[in-house]
């Protein structure tokens, strides 16, 4: 595949793939959503259906990698990093698209939710977060990125590297096509599911990024979108869920080539 097409590719599967998953995020906690207050298995089943439907959209085109982990942990297991680079770029940039389409089809529930009295309260009372824009208007930030719900940063590490390393060495000895660049079909299945899993079983500590271009780009776009009483972005957590999914996918490449390579 060429590098245009793994461009092309990643900025599609990860935009589909951002825009349903955040989407089903915004659905269940915005006011005036009808999904409102449909809960986490929503959330996880939401994700995991997010995944399949992207990765089938664009296999053919990229492979569908739609995850700098996935990417790091290919490309260790085959010494091939060339393309890399477009892959991850494609990655963020799709993400950011994606980001910027859940605000498209949520705006209305965006301004009823973030300007309604109830949420907004006292514009004197102290912020939820750090560089949140004050009041008592609880950061929409979830819909965009991850957040732990309680901030021990080895632990919020731990479970993203932990997350990850599953992912990735599901992707790895199961989900490959026959060149093992990308994807295949039954691999696209499987990986929504180990995701679906994922989320169920280690999502609750930190909303289970799993993905670095996943949560940096809506994250991007968070801190860009003029949304009021929106709160911060929350970048001194930002490393975490870039960190820990890139050592998860190395993790999972060097676990698969000492024990299935």
């Amino acid at each position: 595949m060429s590098s245009s097409n793994i461009f092309i590719g990643e900025i599609i599967g990860t935009a589909v793939l951002i825009l349903l998953g955040g989407g089903v995020v915004a659905a269940v906690s915005l006011k005036k959503s009808k999904a409102r207050g449909a809960g986490w298995l929503a959330i996880t089943f939401g994700w995991g259906f997010a995944v399949m439907t992207a990765v089938y959209m664009t296999s053919s085109l990229s492979g569908a990698h739609l995850n700098p982990a996935v990417t790091v942990g290919i490309a260790i297991k085959d010494g091939t990093w060339s393309n890399v680079p477009y892959y991850i770029l494609g990655q963020v940039i799709g993400a950011m698209i994606g980001a910027a389409l859940v605000v498209v089809a949520y705006y209305g529930q965006f301004m009823a939710h973030l300007t309604d009295r109830e949420i907004i309260g006292d514009p004197a009372d102290k912020p939820l977060i750090e560089g949140s824009q004050g009041g008592n208007a609880g950061p929409v930030l979830g819909i965009f990125s991850t957040g732990p719900e309680i901030r021990i940063a080895w632990q919020n590490l731990a479970t993203e590297i932990l997350g990850t390393t599953v992912l990735v060495l599901a992707v790895l000895t199961q989900g490959l096509n026959a060149e093992g660049k990308g994807l295949s079909t039954l691999g696209a299945l499987i990986t929504a599911f180990v995701v679906v899993g994922i989320g169920l079983s280690l999502g609750g500590p930190t909303g289970y990024a799993i993905n670095p271009a996943r949560d940096l780009g809506p994250r991007i776009v968070h801190a860009l979108l003029p949304l009021p009483n929106k709160g911060g972005s929350d970048w001194s957590y930002a490393w975490i869920p870039v960190v820990g999914p890139l050592a998860g996918g190395a993790l999972a490449a060097g676990i698969y080539d000492l024990a299935f390579a």
